[in-house]
């Protein structure tokens, strides 16, 4: 779910790496097109095989009729007009991620029947990539710490913070405040009724189910099909919301030591992996761990974390093996000047901050979470959700869109996939969420690795493609099994 970008020597960004507790009243009203509330389409000028467009949309829906501003989408029209069932509207993940790009660039990401039976159709959420993205100066976003040291940065954390907030709105606007999931359910639905559909079909990846699951409760009734892929639980408040992180995080570790103890081709193989981890560590902590890809730089104990977190994704062990074994032997470099960074940059984990309350009073209770993950995740210590802590300090309570229990009534069950070792969205988040949604949602499971299982196994592909374009729902307690990850 979450993903944290950083670049080297001057910013620590996070974008990618949760008021609907009142959801028992009266949903909004439908949203109509009309004249302006429509999408007009036109080549993209990256790729004219793709149509491109805008919706304009308001910025606080709770007044439709002040500010607006623009969503940008993205279409590739299904070939076969007779074979073709409708709109299939893809929720990137992310926070951050741009489903105008994935639709430009990554079409694999939706199998071979997918694009022939719907038109494709996705966008860049409020507040991030070409919809009106929330900007912050440079500055302030590289002094967030990835991990508070002690009371005195704790507190320097929460002004920062502060001067952080009051700049992102100088510079973004009235959007700042109404960048929250919950309102960019309200946009799904004006992009639904935009595109001419009576009800949505929906393939929500990672935080996209999070877009997916609030949609539903907002409009039981105009959901045609659901998938949630790598599903986020939004009920988790801050201490259950670290423990399975680093639960999830320490499983995905545990499975690649497993891997390389069986596998000659891990560089590793033969190795005591977690001793060479732990010597890794030990060296980040004492800034002396070289950062491979940027030369000059180095690894605090958090991004190495972070490394292989993110090599869990696909998973990518073997080539985690083998970053181990070069820095193990690599040497500090003559740190190089960096590169002069721009004024300002995009803040997409704004979104987060406005869905996740994640309090924490001091640093003697931020340190006692820190602890409590080590236990939990010994050799993934830190493992990214501990950025949400430090960045989202200080977030004005109530947030706009705060963690509840779900409440959905669709006409037809969400399909939710999920895979077992998921090292992001783990699969204790599934159980949860398909027990929330009881008899409106089934659980679909992949025996697996990786965050995301669609394009890993074909017999998840399969079940999800025949879902949405069928609607035939897997069997309770169906599985796929594991597809080996690539040597």
């Amino acid at each position: 779910m979450l993903l944290v970008r950083k670049s080297v020597g001057w910013t620590l960004a996070a974008a990618t790496v949760v008021a609907l507790v009142g959801a028992g009243g009266p949903p909004a009203a439908a949203a109509r097109p009309s004249p302006d509330r429509t999408i007009t389409w036109h080549p993209c000028e990256q790729d004219a095989t793709a149509d491109c467009g805008t919706l304009s949309v308001p910025v606080d829906w709770d007044h439709p009729d002040g500010e607006r501003f623009d969503l940008a989408l993205a279409r590739r029209a299904a070939p076969d007009k007779e074979a073709r069932a409708g709109s299939l509207v893809f929720g990137p993940g992310g926070p951050g991620d741009s489903g105008v790009d994935r639709v430009l660039t990554g079409m694999q990401r939706f199998g071979e029947d997918l694009p022939r039976r719907f038109d494709i159709v996705s966008f860049d959420p409020r507040g991030t990539g070409r919809s009106h993205p929330v900007v912050c100066a440079t500055s302030l976003l590289a002094a967030q710490p990835q991990v508070i040291a002690d009371q005195a940065e704790f507190a320097a954390t929460l002004a920062g913070n502060a001067r952080l907030r009051a700049d992102c709105r100088a510079r973004t606007g009235p959007l700042v405040d109404h960048v929250d999931t919950a309102s960019a359910a309200r946009d799904l639905d004006a992009i639904r009724a935009a595109l001419g559909e009576p009800k949505l079909t929906f393939h929500g990846s990672s935080y996209g189910t999070l877009l997916g699951l609030q949609y539903a409760e907002l409009f039981p009734h105009r959901v045609r099909a659901m998938v949630l892929e790598s599903v986020v639980d939004h009920s988790r408040e801050t201490r259950s919301f670290l423990d399975t992180q680093a639960v999830t995080a320490q499983d995905s570790f545990d499975e690649f030591v497993t891997w390389c103890a069986s596998a000659p081709q891990c560089a590793l193989h033969g190795r005591d992996v977690r001793a060479a981890w732990a010597g890794l560590r030990a060296r980040a902590e004492r800034g002396e761990l070289p950062d491979l890809d940027h030369p000059g730089a180095l690894l605090t104990p958090f991004l190495l974390s972070r490394l292989a977190q993110r090599a869990f994704y696909e998973p990518e062990w073997a080539r985690l093996a083998e970053d181990i074994r070069a820095m193990e032997s690599a040497r500090v470099t003559p740190t190089r000047a960096a590169a002069a960074p721009p004024e300002a940059s995009p803040y997409p984990f704004a979104v987060f901050c406005q869905d996740w309350s994640l309090p924490v009073r001091d640093y003697r209770e931020y340190a006692e979470h820190l602890r409590r993950m080590a236990r939990l995740a010994p050799d993934l210590r830190y493992p990214q959700a501990v950025f949400a802590l430090s960045t989202c300090l200080g977030t004005p309570t109530p947030v706009a869109n705060p963690q509840h229990r779900l409440r959905v009534r669709t006409d037809v069950p969400l399909l939710l996939a999920s895979t077992r070792h998921d090292p992001a969205s783990g699969y204790n988040w599934a159980t949860t969420v398909a027990r929330q949604l009881g008899r409106h949602g089934v659980l679909l499971t992949y025996e697996g690795w990786g965050h995301g299982s669609y394009t890993t196994s074909t017999c998840m592909s399969r079940a999800i493609d025949r879902y949405l374009v069928d609607a035939v729902t897997p069997a309770r307690g169906t599985w796929c099994p594991a597809v080996a990850p690539a040597a």
